[in-house]
């Protein structure tokens, strides 16, 4: 399973936060790797340098095999708030996807 990271200009980051968000993800979705090619993850600020409440927004693309790829996007305050909560909602998709494709 790939993951690559893209941000926008806007949000200052470091590589061990790029390491910390794969780790992260990587681990969350681990159950289902063999079904996984490849996830984007798109941060950006939505207000640019202005403040604003939840507008660091993450988005995350998974792209499974066989199939057409998923995207969830989550809005936070915070880069670490945006991709848990994106996480968790790309998680649950892809539950449900693989479960409905063993059933059958």
């Amino acid at each position: 399973m790939i993951i690559q990271i893209n941000s926008d200009k806007s949000l200052t980051w470091e590589q061990r936060s790029a390491d910390f968000f794969t780790t992260q993800i990587a681990d969350a979705l681990e159950r289902y790797e063999s079904n996984i090619t490849r996830i984007e993850v798109h941060l950006k600020d939505e207000n640019s340098k202005k403040e604003g409440i939840s507008d660091i927004s993450c988005m995350l693309e998974a792209r499974l095999e066989g199939l057409k790829p998923i995207a969830v996007t989550n809005h936070d305050e915070t880069v670490d708030k945006a991709v848990t909560g994106a996480i968790d909602k790309i998680k649950s998709s892809i539950e449900k996807i693989v479960d409905k494709r063993q059933k059958h």
